[in-house]
């Protein structure tokens, strides 16, 4: 098992800039939005929030919650 550091970022539960850089919507492979707010990272093209938690995007459909 890897272990994955605990950085102030996700303590408080930031997103790493540099990894939203890289993340796209699994389903569209397009930009994602990111609400701190929210822990979530949104696709407007297919209208989904994907949670993120403890730091760790959950891009998995079947975790996605529908948008408006």
């Amino acid at each position: 098992m890897v272990e994955v550091p605990v950085t102030e970022e996700r303590r408080r539960g930031r997103l790493d800039p540099k990894l939203l850089e890289l993340l796209v919507c699994p389903l569209t492979k397009g930009r994602l939005e990111y609400d701190a707010e929210a822990q979530e990272l949104i696709s407007r093209a297919v209208k989904l929030a994907y949670p993120i938690r403890d730091g760790i995007p959950i891009l998995l459909q079947e975790a996605a919650r529908e948008i408006e």
